[in-house]
């Protein structure tokens, strides 16, 4: 018999000196659409340094007429696009904006040629974060690749950067700031992290996520059998039962916990039309679901839990970013079970991993039982890696996350500001949990997945005051809406910090002075040493 076998996709050739350009989008069209003059900016400013080193440019797709952009944006989009790539030709990525990586992940697995990501490095639209989330995902998967980044791709750096790159396929950057962590001193802070290990480790802990693989994250998915050796399991949740419990939350609960916020000095920027302003009303949802968070959390007996918060929940309820920084604060509206015989979590945060990210949800939990066995306040939080700038002879970096901050790294509820969310990102609103944080001594991390194993870095640094004008212009230049960390770091420049990081996410945390925090990062490092973690200690850490 005779069977029809199918014919292999024609694809074109590689040709000399001849580089491919694609560029990944976001899942929502809307920022697709805003996106795209930057996108578009950043890739013929790209191409042009390519055309002065003698190279052509190729763009295997063009800008649809429908949408009026030119991103990849869908995975199945990702999948054809690459087809007319040839396997083995050199390729850039170049993203100017938030991108969802798992668009192009299929095609960069399996491309033989040398690969490229490179970004913009501004304030408005995100390149640079959408760089260090596709990096990382290349990193997960063990795909070998370079990577730039410029603020307007004029600079020497950028230049002989991509000079390197199309002559050799690779591009070298400084990595003398990190050292594998070696034996660490004797000591009760060694002691603690190592008995907070093997605690762990023997008893288990859950981490509830409701929904993975949020915004083309997949460097935030941590495989089981990478993540059970450490003593932590997952509970599968749907963000269909948080939405189904928040239902079942009544009006004067959601209005205590209002209340609660109030009392404590909380101050909510209220408008009349719900499209593009806050309400009221998209405030109690939230509360409501903080209420059910806690709830199902007791449900399952979980550790930490984390809320994917975008595809499928975005259209159905407000953000959950007010609810997730009540939960990571130690100072929070009481909840009680649904008997109301016991008030959950009494007297203490509970771990929220924002965009239920994994490696934010094994940090957390650990961050959480370090702090807390310290007697230090374990309030932490991931922040994006939003941006950053010299100022008074520092780079400080912008650290922001989309609202979800604990009050007390704002200095309480005092200082803390409920804006709405961009209408574009968020139609159904939310408040965030606006403000500046205030300054101090912080820890800060990511836990990973390279060479098929879990890793950490480990860095310190400290969050800086500056003047309330160029606070204000940062603020404006990015999300002004969102709280902001002025962060500079220990012994790490600003390329250094980029060349490194395998996360659009950092994980902060404060201390009460820069010798406690040079304990606590002993007592972490010990734990996730012992948790069977490969720790790397990074900049000018104190051990």
């Amino acid at each position: 018999m005779t069977y029809a076998l199918p014919t292999p996709t024609a694809r074109p050739a590689a040709e000399p000196n001849t580089v491919y350009l694609i560029t990944s989008g976001d899942l929502r069209e809307s920022a697709n659409v805003a996106g795209w003059p930057v996108q578009a900016a950043a890739e013929a400013a790209v191409t042009a340094v390519f055309e002065e080193l003698g190279w052509t440019v190729i763009r295997p797709f063009g800008v649809d007429p429908e949408t009026g952009h030119g991103y990849i944006s869908s995975q199945r989009m990702g999948m054809e696009v690459f087809t007319r790539i040839p396997e083995d030709a050199p390729l850039a990525v170049v993203t100017a904006n938030w991108q969802y990586s798992h668009h192009v992940l299929p095609g960069l697995r399996t491309h033989r040629g040398p690969i490229l990501t490179v970004a913009n490095f501004a304030p408005d639209w995100p390149g640079l974060v959408g760089l260090l989330g596709l990096n990382a995902g290349l990193t997960k998967m063990q795909k070998p690749y370079s990577t730039l980044w410029s603020v307007d791709f004029t600079d020497q750096e950028f230049r002989e950067g991509l000079r390197s790159w199309t002559e050799t396929g690779r591009v070298a950057h400084d990595a003398s700031h990190v050292r594998a962590l070696a034996a660490l001193p004797d000591g009760p802070e060694k002691e603690l992290g190592q008995a907070l290990a093997a605690q762990l480790r023997r008893d288990k802990a859950i981490i509830g996520v409701f929904d993975e693989g949020c915004m083309g994250m997949y460097n935030a998915i941590f495989d089981d059998e990478l993540l059970n050796p450490t003593g932590i399991y997952k509970e599968r949740l749907s963000q269909s039962a948080l939405y189904a419990e928040m239902r079942t939350v009544a009006d004067a609960e959601a209005d205590a916990a209002y209340d609660w916020l109030i009392e404590h000095g909380m101050t909510f920027h209220y408008g009349e039309d719900p499209a593009t302003e806050l309400t009221r009303d998209q405030v109690q949802w939230q509360l409501k679901m903080y209420i059910a968070a806690l709830r199902i959390a007791d449900d399952f007996g979980l550790d930490a839990v984390g809320i994917q918060y975008q595809q499928g929940l975005k259209d159905l309820v407000p953000a959950s970013d007010l609810a997730e920084g009540i939960l990571n604060s130690t100072e929070r509206p009481p909840v009680t079970s649904r008997d109301g015989s016991r008030v959950l979590h009494e007297g203490r945060a509970f771990p929220h991993f924002n965009e239920a990210d994994e490696g934010v949800a094994v940090d957390a939990l650990v961050t959480d039982r370090v702090w807390r066995a310290m007697g230090l306040v374990p309030d932490n939080t991931l922040h994006d890696v939003r941006w950053g700038e010299e100022y008074d002879g520092d780079f400080v970096w912008v650290y922001e996350i989309s609202g979800s901050v604990p009050a007390s790294h704002l200095g309480g509820w005092h200082n803390a500001e409920g804006w709405r969310q961009g209408h574009v990102f968020f139609p159904a609103g939310g408040a965030t949990i606006n403000g500046v944080s205030i300054p101090g001594e912080v820890v800060l991390s990511r836990i990973y997945i390279a060479e098929g194993v879990l890793q950490a870095d480990l860095f310190r640094g400290s969050v800086v005051e500056l003047p309330a004008d160029e606070t204000r212009r940062r603020k404006e230049a990015t999300n002004p809406e969102w709280p902001i960390a002025h962060v500079v770091l220990h012994g790490q420049s600003r390329d250094q910090f980029m060349a490194r990081h395998k996360a659009n996410h950092v994980q902060v945390v404060y201390a009460p002075d820069a010798e406690t925090a040079d304990k606590a990062l002993i007592a972490k490092a010990a734990m996730l040493d012992g948790m069977g973690i490969r720790v790397h200690l990074v900049g000018d850490v104190t051990v």
